[in-house]
């Protein structure tokens, strides 16, 4: 049996790992800014999509285990992600707000963006493997009110640039190049990749 830890609070990830066998357990890292962030997701000046997401799944990866080690809990692999939406090169994150769902959603309605989901794992023998993954998705043309209703379901509020694929969302979306699970936020044939190079077998 493949069993890891995964340093995400994410449901779409565990359903994901679930679907290809792995058995995990949650690592959880501070997203509560008023208690403090483990990890400061901000993007860096000139840094590109890509480089920012593998930069933050990479940071969770060594900080998870880091947190492990000093619980001296028994080292397995550590399974990390990051997953970012972008248009016009500019990163879309979580929303703050429904306003910024609103406006997130206006500026990728009837046009092409992508995802760029990052993933680490941090092996028993202290070596990192990562693999970032970018697929194209194609939004068909929004109303004002179908984006209002949407945003009032209060789906999009954790997800990067405010919608869910797999969710009510997914009646958005005309076409996608790439990986469908990567869109989800986990990658799946990378994910097994690095897994598999961590010395567990998957499926």
């Amino acid at each position: 049996m493949s069993r890891i830890y995964l340093a995400s609070r994410s449901p779409r990830r565990r359903e994901l790992l679930r679907q290809i066998g792995v058995t995990f357990e949650i690592v959880l890292l501070r997203e509560d800014t008023k208690r403090g962030l483990d990890i400061d997701e901000t993007p860096l000046a000139d840094e590109t999509p890509q480089d920012y997401a593998l930069r933050v799944a990479l940071r969770k990866a060594e900080l998870a285990a880091h947190f492990l080690g000093r619980r001296t809990l028994p080292m397995l692999p550590v399974l990390a992600a990051d997953t970012t939406v972008v248009c016009d090169g500019r990163i879309f994150g979580k929303p703050a707000d429904q306003e910024d769902a609103v406006r997130m959603l206006k500026a990728l309605a009837g046009r092409m963006h992508e995802v760029v989901s990052a993933i680490a794992v941090y092996s028993e023998q202290q070596q990192i493997e990562r693999a970032v993954s970018v697929s194209a998705v194609w939004l068909r043309p929004l109303t004002h009110d179908e984006i209002v209703r949407y945003v009032g379901t209060g789906e999009p509020h954790d997800k990067a640039g405010a919608y869910a694929i797999q969710g009510r969302a997914g009646a958005f979306v005309q076409r996608i190049d790439g990986s469908y699970s990567g869109i989800m936020g986990l990658p799946l044939a990378e994910t097994a990749e690095l897994l598999t190079r961590a010395g567990l077998q998957v499926p």
